[in-house]
């Protein structure tokens, strides 16, 4: 399949919505301000995106709450609609996979985004969960859909491409960061993002935007030929939300 020259525009106009990133002010490591956070939001509108949803860390590092995170919303949506800027945005959260995250979905006290509650999960960088099958089990089981975070940036994963489907197999969908095919983190995390991209692994394409420098990333990202292969070999489901 030989697929056409796009022009910038044009390439990011397949993907409308953006499901991943830290846009709301001084909530974690993302956008300090408010300033900021309208900063970023005009860039990643400039960009082509008609709908943000925005996912606020949900840690031992960062602990917070739904209300805490519905609250800076609200505040961040608020001072949207006074500066009429026009952009669609939604809040959801990234549950890192640990005792409270347990806690949280026993009690079904999640953010969640589109029809079919996917939940956006990460885990450690360089440590193996103990027992992530039970893990999944546990979150379809509460009637949400799984969604894994950035896992091309797993190195106890990298080695082998059958975990990865181990994963798969278990229900979970994959969120992969774009400024990952840029060398953003490392050329080992492009080289196995690369491999996920045409195995056709990928569901969903996130900014995982914090601050400038993923910004400009992620223009750069969008002239990479990777980008158009995201399309060519997997089914992006953005677009759907």
């Amino acid at each position: 399949m030989v697929l056409p020259f796009f022009s910038l525009k044009e390439k990011h106009s397949l993907v409308d919505v953006d499901i991943h990133s830290h846009l709301i002010p001084a909530i974690d490591d993302g956008a300090k301000s408010m300033d900021r956070s309208i900063e970023l939001i005009l860039s990643l509108k400039e960009m082509g995106y008609k709908k943000l949803i925005t996912t606020p860390h949900v840690s031992d590092m960062f602990l917070n709450t739904s209300q805490d995170i519905l609250k800076g919303y609200k505040n961040l949506k608020k001072e949207l609609d006074h500066r009429e800027i026009e952009i669609e945005i939604e809040v959801a959260a990234e549950y890192y996979a640990d005792d409270n995250f347990e806690k949280l979905l026993k009690k079904k006290d999640l953010l969640t985004f589109g029809e079919d509650q996917y939940l956006l999960f990460e885990l450690s960088y360089f440590t193996s969960p103990q027992d992530l099958e039970s893990l999944v089990y546990d979150i379809k089981l509460a009637g949400y859909t799984p969604v894994l975070a950035h896992p091309e940036r797993y190195v106890y994963l990298h080695n082998d491409i059958k975990k990865y489907r181990n994963i798969k197999d278990m229900g979970v969908l994959f969120q992969i960061n774009l400024i990952s095919i840029n060398n953003y983190y490392s050329i080992e995390v492009t080289k196995v993002v690369k491999e996920l991209i045409v195995n056709g692994m990928v569901d969903f394409i996130g900014s995982d935007t914090h601050h400038r420098r993923h910004i400009n990333f992620l223009r750069r990202s969008f002239s990479q030929s990777l980008y158009r292969k995201i399309f060519k070999y997997n089914k992006i489901l953005n677009n759907i939300l």
